[in-house]
């Protein structure tokens, strides 16, 4: 858990240097700015969605992954859990963009080959510098990410810790499920999700990327079944 705990406590730093620097950027450079970050999640999205080796894999997740995501309605559950958080820890101020931030943020910290590698590596082994490395890089995208989307983001510090924690722990058992063809194209679609996130934060569209969640865990049974035929 050191490497998890790591990553956690830098992507809180950082959130709180970006609501810092975020008081002295006007409304007119926040917007810009919010653009400029939008079209960085979109080539993040983009760089790791290209990287599929089975394209029929992401649509099947995709389809069975927003079934599985809108029969449950995580979507509306996650604005509830961004409105919830929101009361409580600013006591009643309104952050239009609390919710965004948390959501953002935690699509593009959690997903990735680093997240689960990382955190493999730090429970098996015992080596935490894949996460230390994510840490470095998340608390800087966290000043950003915070100066523009607010303390949104510091909340996906949690989503960090229990999802990245929880690989962890049970290192010892999923390791032979998560393959590296299974972690290819689990980091795959949920790249797809971060592109959508992306265009939410650029076009202010609702696509409703929280119900699609489930996706990403979809080719751990895919994989496995389309190697039998």
């Amino acid at each position: 858990m050191i490497g998890t705990l790591i990553n956690t406590v830098a992507i809180l730093a950082g959130t709180a240097l970006g609501l810092l620097l975020r008081k002295g950027i006007p409304e007119r450079m926040r917007e810009t700015v919010m653009q400029g970050l939008a079209l960085c999640v979109v080539l993040i999205g983009v760089s790791g969605a290209i990287k599929t080796g089975d394209t029929m894999c992401v649509i099947v997740s995709m389809v069975v992954g927003g079934l599985l995501g809108s029969a449950v309605n995580i979507e509306h559950r996650l604005d509830q859990l961004g409105a919830y958080a929101e009361r409580k820890l600013l006591h009643g101020r309104n952050d239009s963009t609390f919710a965004k931030g948390f959501v953002t943020a935690s699509l593009v910290y959690c997903v990735g080959a680093m997240a689960i590698v990382g955190s493999m590596d730090s429970g098996l082994r015992g080596d935490h510098s894949t996460l230390i490395a994510k840490a470095a890089l998340d608390g800087v995208s966290a000043i950003f990410f915070a100066s523009t989307l607010g303390a949104g983001v510091g909340l996906s510090a949690l989503a960090v810790l229990v999802y990245q924690g929880a690989i962890a722990l049970l290192a010892t058992w999923i390791a032979p499920i998560l393959t590296d063809p299974i972690i290819n194209e689990m980091s795959a679609v949920g790249s797809l999700l971060i592109i959508g996130i992306g265009l939410n934060m650029l076009y202010d569209k609702h696509l409703s990327v929280g119900n699609l969640l489930p996706a990403i865990f979809i080719p751990m049974a895919y994989v496995p079944l389309s190697a039998l035929f």
